[in-house]
Order: structure tokens, then sequence, then C-alpha cells
């Protein structure tokens, strides 16, 4: 789940994992500029401690607009920013949950992140991006690091309604410079940042059509060499269930 709602991520992960018996969670993603290096690591061992095999610890360095307007705090260089965090962390003694360790993915874009997601983290978790990018990401991490890509996905009622929530969904990451630069790095150019993106963008970006469709997009993911897609479903409003559009999908994948 992610952060910018206004939860904090690592609880909300406990309630989760509490009230269930196998569910693997993870934060898509933890802001690094929410909490200091050392509690982010103890609270994440603990959770691994508790429940074995079941915690995702994924983080990201978030964006300008977010730490300097909302935070009134100062977003400095990301990479050099991220590495001191995992430095920091790194450091708590190994004695705190003796051998408790949750599996640790960064919020990847850039090639400079993903190499870093490989040499202090155990993958990358990137959001927003073409099958291809993912398998740019495995180009870089190499066989034996997580890829775990997201995908955001439309599916119900007609072409025009499943390309207007595309539209919806892109036009929130649009304004932001990391996503704009990951773009225009994936092949897109400037008249793709439009507000909304452009229809190309949002096809590009968003799986719809049928459930068929769709979870083509998904496995394209996976043949690319993501080694886990994290399926967004894209409803009216952000609270809208996607149990039912989540069902629909594991029925052709086949789950």
């Amino acid at each position: 789940m992610p952060e910018g709602g206004g939860k904090d991520a690592l609880v909300e992960s406990a309630a989760f994992l509490a009230a269930t018996d196998r569910l693997v969670v993870g934060t898509g993603i933890a802001n690094i500029h929410f909490r200091i290096p050392t509690p982010a690591e103890g609270g994440a061992r603990t959770l691994a401690a508790l429940y074995p095999g079941r915690f995702v610890l994924g983080l990201g360095v978030s964006h300008a607009p977010f730490v300097e307007e909302n935070m009134k705090g100062t977003y400095g260089k990301p990479l050099a920013t991220m590495r001191t965090y995992l430095d920091r962390m790194n450091a708590l003694p190994p004695e705190i949950e003796e051998g408790a360790r949750p599996a640790r993915v960064l919020a990847a874009l850039g090639p400079n992140m993903i190499e870093l997601s490989g040499e202090l983290a155990d993958g990358a978790h990137p959001y927003l991006v073409t099958p291809e990018q993912t398998a740019a990401t495995r180009a870089i991490l190499g066989p034996d690091k997580w890829v775990i890509s997201e995908q955001a996905v439309a599916i119900g009622g007609d072409a025009e309604d499943q390309l207007r929530r595309a539209h919806t969904h892109i036009g929130f990451y649009v304004p932001l410079q990391n996503y704009r630069n990951s773009w225009l790095r994936q092949g897109f150019d400037e008249s793709d940042l439009v507000p909304g993106g452009s229809d190309r963008l949002a096809r590009a970006l968003v799986a719809m059509g049928s459930p068929e469709q769709a979870a083509a997009s998904v496995t394209a993911h996976l043949d690319a060499g993501a080694d886990h897609v994290v399926v967004q479903i894209l409803g009216d409003r952000p609270t809208t269930d996607p149990r039912p559009a989540l069902r629909e999908l594991a029925s052709v994948l086949p789950l």
C-alpha cells in the first residue's frame, strides 16, 4: 500500500499482517522523509520477526512538492539522500530483532537508483513503467535481485470510461518531475506530458480493454523479467473496492 493518503504504511502493514495468515504485505512505498532511519529499520525488523517471509519494505524518496510544500522539509539529491538513509538503516545493531530482516526494495526509476537498489537493497519496485522498462531494470540488476513492477488496470465499463479513468490516474503524476524524467527516458516526449497525459501515455501505462487484454499487460511484465507484478485497479474513486476486478483478472491469468 502507498503512504500518500495520510496513513503510516508500517502501522497499516502491521494491521493487515495481524488480520491474515498468508498474505504478503509490502509498502509501496514508505516515504523516507516521514521517518528517521533507525526506527524505520527497527520497525521493519519487528514485522519481519513477527511475520517471517510476509513483509516487504519498499522505500522511496518521494517528490519535491510533497516534501517541501506539504512537509516543509528539504528535498535533496535523491540518490545521495537514499544512499545515506540506507547506510544509517544498516548501522542499526544486529542484535535488535536478531536474525530478522525484511526484504527491502526501492522505488527506482532511473538507472542510478536501480543500481543502488541492487547494491543496498534486494531489488526495485518500478511504478508507472512499460514492460520495456521492466526489462531494462532487470538488465541492470541481473538475475538475482527482485523486480516488482506495478501495473495499473482499468477494466469494466466501455472504452471511453476506461480511458477516462486512466487519464485521471496518470494526471496525478504528470506534474511530478521524477515521473516526467522517467517517461522521457522510456521514449515518450513532451507532447505526452500534458495534463492528464496523452492517450499514448495512458494506453502504454494502464492496461485496458477486456480482462484478457489487461491480463496480457500484466504477463508482459513477467515476460520482461519481473518477479512479481503489483496490480492496481483503477476505479471511479480511490476507495472503490478492487476485488471484483481482481477476481476477473485472477480467472483469466489463471490464479
